[in-house]
């Protein structure tokens, strides 16, 4: 067919061969002396160093990302910062990666550790001497359809409000910046400048040097072969040279990390995918180029495409059926001296992608390959990499699942460093927290995840997306089967969920959409449910823990901002960063004199655990903490009937006189002992039944039996949502988070700044207030179309970017769109107009008075002040 297809023939083979040859050639020699010496007693000198016995902070693995931290760690002044490689640097996944750089990220978060990686790319050789070999031609995201091109204008959208350099373009500026182009079927293009590619041996190299430079050692060959925890929460790292005491140890080591995690009694879910790319020899329309191209990214082909000197390079990412799992590695291990080898190629697997390139570059028809690289990449089930401190063994952090290390590996260093330094995150980043797995997080589900997620790395990036391979896990409700086949379902940490409920005649199943889609009139459905009626919502998601014992009250004083509740009672809390930042929200409820329930969000459930669990051990407290998410359903009934119905099911008195609002209490529903609050998140009349999951699905049968005259139905999360921001509720992960104080969230009433207890984050909130705000949350309506906010939208004034939005959704009840949004102080007067970027258009918007709709509790309040004036 062409020079491409005749050249696997004529190059393949003898290239791949003697790839392989280089790839096992043997290690740099290396004096094993000093193991003499250690058996010897001796550990003065161990690789022709001095061994040290004691490290602040030891890192496992050298790869990009091991090294990267290191550098950043000893940069920063920390002492004795050690890194321990198994074989040598880059042995693993770094040495035969692509190298592909860029500041487009989909998720906000990740944008910044993007940026913070290419700024410290740009500046690396002159800092340390070290060429690292980085090429900044751009790059350009290829959009082929009309969906394609919503995609990059929701993405424009979500990017304004970042530094990030980036464009929309037009196919005309495409064509400019890369003539090979068949343009045919281009409509647009996201252009970075800025982005390109770098040598990863050179970057790990010239990290390393850095690392050096400022005072880290690193010891290779040096298996890690034991970790022991000590009771002051320490480790002992066992390596054949001897024996170091670490305060901390980080799990940097790629494709291993399984085998790591396994010595302290973790399952790591990281799984080896094969990724292949091509490399051609010279292409004379290439080699007569005056500047390089950018590396392309063609969405609907699935594939990259960059210059390689003076040829190209591409690697495509197979559908879920084609693409290969090294399951066995899940099994049985990486193999004993596997570290700089490569799998055997397949170009069958790729040839849809080979095909689809060659149409868009039409050059590669007439191209020779040189080499076909196969490798390992490490993925987790969404793909995102697992950074932090792990929930479960103290001082123990992971930097692992990097399916895209070099682009991540600066920025991560610099995160984690400065995490590990100051005591907290410097900024939100809960996407990537290794505490988002858990125990139902099986080997069969992370193989079903890893191919789809491998599968779906250039599908369309839609809002609300669902993914289904792998589910349901062992995580479902006892209500699961009785909703499944009437709702939609949202995955949230291992939990299946009702986003919506659909009827007869309603457009069923999930089909997502850059606008207003299936789902939109069956929300507004439920919403006018709750608001007249009574509704039902499976809560059972939400994380749940038990804190009691002599010091728990003292425990969760230090922690909370807020007030402990007495017994009976519930409040909102917060748990704070040291700097005063939003690291939790928390109901908190007093069961009995000392013993807590603490309720979180499922997102959250051993995110927050972790930060509890750290705070008894450091602090010593006389505590029992346990988890009891998996043990207890809850399902929260909300709207003005829901009294009624459920006064029906038992003897206890629902009135409002004797069961007030956030109150709690042990009652008897339909034969079955639970817990009831009366909370709703609806904003609505209503309590939420903390039931043993066992008896979930009989209370739940039992309340809709007894609310059918009432006209009870189900309602799910979408309404939900939509409810508490009619409401003006403020949301965690959205307008509260790491990257936010609780005083410009608009949190003043649950923060006790006069309480007697030095919670954590209390001096600089108390700093903050004195210095005063920059900014606050204000809350906009906005003149919309067929689309609504969904949260991280950039906001204009006269032409500038002045905030962003936090969460949005269409208020069912008032007609409009509406959203949360930080904007400057002088901004934040109600009449205040702005717009909001939406899919390349900028809608009108307005400051209004929160709240839109008032809550039950309110307007009960109202309505009985004003009968006692009449």
């Amino acid at each position: 067919m062409s020079r491409i297809f005749n050249a696997i023939n004529t190059h393949l083979r003898r290239d791949l061969a003697a790839y392989r040859v280089i790839a096992r050639l043997p290690l740099r020699t290396i004096s094993y002396t000093s193991q003499k010496n250690v058996e010897n007693g001796d550990t003065s000198m161990v690789l022709g160093k001095r061994w040290k016995d004691t490290a602040e902070t030891v890192i496992i693995g050298g790869g990009c990302v091991g090294v990267s931290l290191a550098y950043h760690l000893a940069k920063a002044g920390q002492k004795d910062v050690v890194l321990l490689e198994k074989s040598e640097l880059t042995a693993g996944s770094t040495w035969h990666a692509a190298g592909l750089t860029t500041y487009y990220h989909p998720g906000i978060n990740l944008k910044k550790v993007h940026y913070h990686s290419i700024k410290l790319y740009e500046s690396l050789e002159a800092e340390t001497g070290q060429a690292v070999g980085f090429h900044q031609p751009g790059s350009i995201r290829i959009a082929s359809t009309p969906v394609r091109v919503d995609e990059l204008k929701y993405q424009m959208a979500r990017t304004h409000w970042h530094p990030t350099p980036q464009w929309l373009i037009t196919p005309e500026k495409i064509k400019e910046l890369f003539p090979l182009l068949n343009m045919d079927k281009v409509l647009a293009g996201l252009y970075n400048p800025g982005d390109g590619h770098i040598d990863p041996y050179s970057l790990t190299m010239a990290l390393a040097a850095g690392a050096r430079m400022y005072g880290a050692q690193i010891y290779n060959p040096a298996l890690v072969s034991g970790l022991t925890p000590t009771s002051d929460g320490k480790w002992d790292v066992q390596t054949p040279h001897g024996t170091i005491r670490a305060n901390r140890i980080v799990n940097a080591t790629g494709f291993w990390a399984r085998e790591v995690g396994q010595l302290i009694g973790f399952e790591h879910p990281t799984i080896p995918v094969h990724h292949q790319y091509v490399v051609t020899a010279t292409v004379p329309e290439v080699k007569a180029l005056k500047t390089e191209l950018p590396v392309i990214r063609d969405l609907e082909g699935s594939y990259y495409l960059r210059q390689e000197r003076d040829g190209l390079l591409f690697g495509p990412y197979e559908r879920e059926e084609k693409m290969v799992l090294q399951d066995s590695w899940v099994k049985d291990g990486v193999p004993p001296g596997f570290g700089k080898e490569l799998f055997e190629s397949d170009l069958d697997r790729i040839m849809d992608h080979v095909e689809m390139a060659m149409e868009m570059v039409p050059v590669l028809k007439i191209a020779d390959i040189i080499n076909i690289v196969s490798g390992p990449i490490t993925y987790t089930p969404d793909l995102l990499p697992m950074v932090g401190p792990h929930q479960g063994a103290r001082n123990y952090w992971t930097a692992i699942g990097f399916g895209y290390g070099v682009i991540h590996a600066g920025g991560i260093g610099k995160f984690l460093s400065d995490w590990i330094v100051t005591g907290e995150p410097p900024y939100d980043l809960i996407e990537c927290d290794p505490n988002r797995y858990g125990k139902w997080t099986t080997v069969p589900y992370m193989c079903a995840k890893a191919r789809e997620s491998y599968g779906f790395n250039n599908v369309v990036g839609y809002p609300k997306e669902e993914r289904f391979a792998g589910r349901p896990t062992h995580r479902t409700s006892g209500v699961y089967e009785l909703l499944k086949g009437k709702a939609s379902m949202g995955f949230h940490t291992g939990w299946e969920q009702p986003h919506w409920f659909y009827k007869p005649g309603d457009d069923a199943g999930y089909k997502p959409s850059f606008r207003r889609t299936n789902w939109f009139g069956p929300v507004g459905r439920e919403c006018k449910l709750v608001m007249e009626k009574v509704g039902v919502v499976d809560l059972t998601p939400f994380g749940k823990f038990m804190v009691k014992g002599k010091d728990s009250q003292k425990l969760l004083d230090r922690l909370f901002a807020n007030t402990m509740p007495k017994v009976g009672l519930t409040n909102i809390s917060h748990m704070l960063t040291p700097t005063g930042r939003v690291y939790a929200e928390v109901t908190i409820t007093q069961l009995t004199p000392g013993e807590f329930l603490l309720i979180t969000g499922s997102g959250s459930e051993l995110h927050d655990l972790r930060w509890i669990e750290k705070e008894a051990a450091e602090g010593a407290y006389d505590v029992d903490i346990s988890n009891v998410t998996e043990d207890i359903g809850v399902l929260g009934v909300a709207g003005p009937k829901a009294r009624d119905v459920l006064q029906k099911l038992t003897q206890e008195d629902m009135s409002d006189a004797s069961f007030k609002f956030l109150h709690c209490k042990p009652i008897q529903l339909a034969g079955i002992n639970l817990r009831a609050i009366r909370i709703s998140y609806t904003g609505e009349l209503g309590w939420e039944l903390y039931i043993p999951q066992k008896d979930i699905a009989a209370v739940y049968q039992a309340i809709m039996a007894a609310g059918e005259d009432e006209g009870i139905d189900n309602f799910g999360t979408y309404a939900m949502s939509s409810l508490r921001l009619e409401k003006g509720f403020r949301g965690w992960g959205a307008e509260m988070n790491c990257d936010t104080n609780p005083l410009e969230a608009g949190l003043d009433y649950f923060i006790k700044l006069n309480k007697p207890a030095d919670f954590i984050g209390k001096a600089a909130l108390q700093e903050i207030k004195a210095k005063g705000l920059k900014r606050k949350l204000s809350y906009i309506t906005m003149d919309t179309d067929d689309v609504d906010p969904e949260g991280n939208e950039t906001i204009w004034l006269n032409g500038k970017v002045v905030g962003n939005t936090t969460s949005g959704a269409y208020s069912y009840t008032t007609q409009q769109s509406l959203a949360f949004a930080y904007l400057p102080v002088e901004l934040c007067s109600v009449g205040q107009k702005v717009e909001v970027e939406m899919l390349g258009r900028k809608y009108p918007a307005m400051v209004v008075q929160e709240p839109l709709v008032l809550t039950e509790p309110t307007r009960t309040r109202l309505q009985k002040k004003a009968k006692s004036k009449a």
